[in-house]
């Protein structure tokens, strides 16, 4: 079998979602891919079980990270250096893809040479646990009003997640691997860097992958949205600092220092308006006040006048 799509996948002592990730790579109907499960830190032989097990086993290559060595991203870099696939995805342990995503976004970029990557609508599936086991309990749509992955975008919030993003391996010998120095938000601040140089794709018609959240998993289970909410407020300051650094060094602190001031005047601006509506609301609720202490004892004489007719 021809490899086009290397599949690298994160995982660290879960094996029911292990299990589930390899069995959503079975699933596909693009079967010219890899899989490279990179075991970071975890239980070598439970790993190794599940993939033994799965439906994916004969194109399956583990790679075990000693426990302590590891980390998100040197896990990634681990898989991405571990393929030589036209293609790469990061499909960690627990998200989920639609049938259809690798045959649709191998296609696109096939079909459109300049694209660097190409990303796919997606949904948020939150999971519940129940009877020991994790399954979904709502859906909602991520970034529903997206039309494109745009640079403008991006440098804001980031609008993009592995699981949906199929990209040219070449990527990582122009723009670099992960940042290795970064415990959260790896997958944005490499977006940020493609998009300097080159435009990525947006197949937005329909949705083909899937990102789990469980707001209420602890431990091994909780995914790095909520597991990780202090690493990724840190590593999002890092990124912009670390720009805004690299700018000033070339242009000088004029226009940060003129924006930064214009920020503060806006935001003061903004306190003042919200404490008049405040003010205002209280009023209205004051003069509302008084209107129905007024109108009280007419109300209550009505109320008599009723009851004695119904009475009658």
């Amino acid at each position: 079998m021809s490899v086009r799509v290397g599949v690298v996948v994160r995982t660290r002592e879960r094996p029911a979602f292990l299990a589930r990730a390899l069995a959503d790579v079975a699933a596909q109907r693009f079967d010219e891919a890899e899989v490279i499960v990179v075991n970071d830190g975890g239980d070598a032989a439970v790993v190794d079980d599940v993939v033994a097990g799965s439906a994916v086993a004969e194109r399956t290559r583990v790679i075990h990270i000693a426990p302590g060595r590891g980390g998100r991203c040197i896990a990634a870099n681990t898989g991405m250096r571990a393929t030589e696939a036209e293609f790469v995805v990061l499909h960690d342990d627990d998200d989920r893809w639609h049938p259809d995503f690798l045959e649709a976004t191998v296609a696109w970029l096939d079909d459109n040479p300049a694209d660097a990557a190409v990303g796919t609508a997606t949904e948020i599936v939150y999971e519940v646990e129940r009877d020991g086991e994790w399954v979904e309990g709502s859906r909602a749509r991520f970034w529903a009003d997206m039309q494109r992955i745009s640079l403008t975008e991006m440098v804001q919030i980031n609008r993009a997640v592995p699981i949906s993003m199929l990209y040219r391996r070449a990527l990582h010998d122009d723009v670099g691997w992960y940042d290795e120095t970064l415990d959260a938000v790896e997958d944005w601040e490499f977006y940020l860097r493609v998009l300097e140089k080159h435009p990525i794709g947006y197949i937005g018609d329909r949705v083909l992958a899937y990102w789990t959240q469980r707001p209420d998993a602890r431990g091994d289970d909780a995914n790095s949205m909520f597991g990780l909410v202090s690493e990724h407020r840190r590593d999002d300051q890092v990124v912009r600092d670390r720009a805004l650094q690299e700018w000033m060094a070339r242009e000088g602190t004029g226009l940060p220092l003129y924006l930064a001031g214009m920020e503060q005047r806006l935001s003061e601006q903004l306190d003042g308006q919200l404490r008049r509506m405040e003010e205002n609301l209280q009023t209205l609720r004051g003069d509302l006040r008084r209107e129905i202490d007024a109108h009280q004892p007419v109300m209550s004489r009505l109320r008599r006048v009723r009851a004695r007719l119904r009475r009658s």
